[in-house]
């Protein structure tokens, strides 16, 4: 009997699937609803994945005793106890459908990894409204540096790109500050210009601190001081992360690959921590994704199939 291999990539928004065969020959492709699973519950999540796997089979005219493994990475599984939460709520589901499937689940980061570097060594730094860094060395041992979080972490990460903008802007407010474009940029493209104003968008009504980033980078790109200082510290905080890395994997050379807007996009930012990449860090070579994350499941599915679920 031919066997077939399922990979889910589940994010906020949407949940990508792919289907192949045990020589990773992509078949068939489909998307369905978020897969955060903290935020929408886990038999809403089971619903999408049992019918993206149900639409791939019905396509593929194959039956479910023929796929050998299925594996989602998600949002919201980096803890191991949500991750089997989500894994035994979805066996559950799907024996409800009377439907048995090998079935595991991995964080997002944890298949981009696998997909970036096809499985071999290498590290993923994201830095998007958050920031952590994840590695594989030689001997397939995974490392995480960072992701502690917006209260005590997340260091170069557009939250607290956003925050130290704002912090700044709340100091020109009070005269405990020098002037800054960003105080314009808030008021023209945000609509505040006060400190009781800024107070209300951050405390009352859940102003996305994420969202003011680009604000942050673009100032920088105009030559205004507090900016630029903001993108010069905080790259080096990302740098800290790549560093500690590179000590942990332990290679001679470290492929590492960006994910996350404000730092794989082209702007001051990335250029910044670009630059200062190649100077601290000569060993380390920038490098594209080798597969989308969604293959990386796939890499990991093939090899837990001789896992007991």
């Amino acid at each position: 009997m031919k066997k077939y291999l399922v990979g889910l990539d589940g994010g906020g928004t949407k949940t990508k699937c792919v289907v192949t065969d045990l020589q990773f020959n992509k078949l068939y492709e489909c998307v369905g609803g978020a897969s955060n699973f903290l935020i929408i519950g886990t038999e809403k999540v089971s619903e999408t994945i049992f019918n993206l796997i149900n639409d791939s089979i019905q396509k593929l005219g194959i039956n479910y005793n023929e796929i050998a493994s299925v594996l989602i990475g998600t949002t919201g599984a980096g803890r191991i106890e949500d991750a089997d939460k989500l894994k035994n709520d979805f066996i559950e589901y799907s024996k409800s459908k009377g439907v048995e499937l090998k079935f595991f689940v991995e964080s997002d980061a944890r298949i981009a990894l696998e997909g970036a570097f096809s499985g071999k060594s290498g590290a993923l730094l994201i830095a998007g409204t958050g920031s952590i860094i994840f590695g594989k060395d030689r001997n397939n041992k995974i490392y995480r540096v960072g992701g502690f979080g917006k209260l005590i972490g997340d260091e170069g990460s557009g939250t607290t790109l956003g925050k130290r903008g704002l912090n700044a802007i709340a100091k020109f407010f009070d005269g405990r500050g020098k002037k800054t474009i960003l105080v314009d940029y808030l008021k023209n493209d945000f609509n505040i210009s006060d400190g009781q104003s800024l107070i209300s968008a951050v405390y009352r009504n859940n102003f996305d601190i994420a969202s003011f980033a680009p604000k942050v980078i673009e100032a920088a790109n105009q030559n205004d001081d507090e900016a630029i200082k903001i993108c010069e510290e905080e790259t080096d905080e990302l740098i800290l992360h790549v560093k500690s890395m590179f000590k942990l994997l332990n290679e001679e050379k470290m492929k590492l690959c960006l994910v996350g807007g404000i730092i794989s996009n082209e702007n001051f930012y990335s250029k910044l921590f670009k630059k200062k990449l190649n100077k601290e860090l000569s060993n380390v070579e920038l490098v594209l994704p080798e597969y989308p994350p969604e293959m990386g499941a796939i890499f990991l599915a093939n090899e837990k199939i001789n896992l007991p679920e």
